[in-house]
């Protein structure tokens, strides 16, 4: 069942927050929170955000993996020209997209479906169209199926406790060309958490041309329904601090299976992990790891805990560098945009009845 509203101010108002419109970091709070002054402030958070750090804020949409269940993960064979890459940033299905080397892949894609079936028409549609060439004329691509309703941690955001630690034992970070100290982790620390950041409900309610009490009804509404969380800041790369890796891992748990899901909940370096069937691996995750030698070290920390518990492992280590694209927004706001279409759609044809 769809959690998207059908009333057409509420999807104005999805599709405004979604984007960030509206969605202001509150430098006063931020400043009364951690006891800074408010142009040390203003400058710690204009920094993070120019050196790409963290996202700006948006009002992120819950209701996603509802209205998309079917996680589909795609190695493909598929040229590297500014035609793919366009189709890539374009097409409203594509959530990620890494450049690779693995067998005849070169590329591995992040895209979200309704269903298989759903999943073979998009398929079909982007080569009849020209968008990718035909079968014939690249290796043939593999795909792995996931439920969206198998995740069981959900925490993009968790590898901001990885910076902190780096930072304690260093005593210092650096990251994008960004010195990063004490206060920009506190800083970051809260946007990342949604703390000082507010919707500007009098901005929405000019645009939409309605009250401000009906504009803050409206996404209290939303929220206590499960469509969108509470606004808050992002990584860049989504799953994984800047500069770090996102290791993509399918596991084999042979034993010990509730002891490890326990540590994964807390473990610091997995931001999300799905319960999965896919021959013999049985869990899905998206690691955080500074380099190999860490991924490693995590994998040697649990097989000493818990002897024999892995079996076979399939490992995908994606760099920074490689990243074509990370844009959940853009799969959000096409789910919530064809709903207005499709609402725009039906209004127009009541109308042609009554005339």
């Amino acid at each position: 069942m769809s959690l998207l509203p059908d009333d057409p101010l509420d999807l104005k108002l999805l599709e405004n927050i979604c984007s960030g419109y509206g969605v202001e970091i509150n430098i006063a709070s931020l400043s009364r929170q951690l006891k800074k002054h408010r142009r040390t402030i203003r400058e710690r958070v204009n920094a993070l955000l120019s050196k790409k750090v963290v996202d700006r804020p948006v009002a992120p949409f819950k209701a996603l993996f509802n209205e998309l269940p079917l996680l589909v993960i795609s190695y493909a064979d598929l040229p590297y020209d500014e035609k793919v890459i366009e189709w890539l940033r374009e097409d409203e299905n594509i959530f990620a997209a890494y450049r690779i080397r693995e067998g005849e892949s070169n590329m591995v894609i992040f895209e979200f479906h309704k269903s298989v079936w759903d999943y073979h028409v998009w398929r079909e549609g982007i080569v009849a169209s020209g968008k990718i060439p035909e079968r014939g004329k690249r290796a043939p691509s593999h795909n792995y199926y996931f439920s969206n309703q198998g995740i069981f941690k959900y925490e993009p955001s968790v590898g901001i406790k990885l910076i902190e630690e780096e930072f304690k034992k260093k005593g210092y970070m650096e990251i994008n060309e960004h010195k990063i100290d004490e206060v920009d982790i506190e800083i970051l620390k809260c946007l990342l958490k949604g703390e000082g950041i507010r919707i500007n409900e009098n901005l929405l309610a000019k645009k939409l041309n309605v009250s401000r009490r009906t504009i803050l009804k409206r996404i209290q509404r939303l929220q206590e329904r499960g469509v969108i969380l509470k606004p808050l800041c992002r990584f860049p790369n989504f799953f994984v601090p800047p500069n770090f890796l996102l290791i993509l891992s399918m596991i084999e748990v042979r034993g010990y299976k509730s002891k490890i899901i326990e540590e994964i909940l807390a473990d610091n370096h997995i931001s999300l992990a799905y319960h999965i069937s896919n021959g013999r691996y049985n869990l899905l995750l998206f690691q955080n790891h500074k380099d190999i030698e860490d991924y490693l070290t995590w994998e040697d920390s649990y097989t000493s805990k818990y002897p024999e518990c892995f079996g076979s492992i399939k490992l995908t280590i994606l760099s920074p560098k490689m990243t074509i694209l990370i844009d959940q927004q853009k799969v959000s706001l096409g789910i919530i945009r064809s709903k207005i279409e499709e609402r725009s759609g039906k209004s127009s044809s009541n109308l042609r009845l009554l005339l």
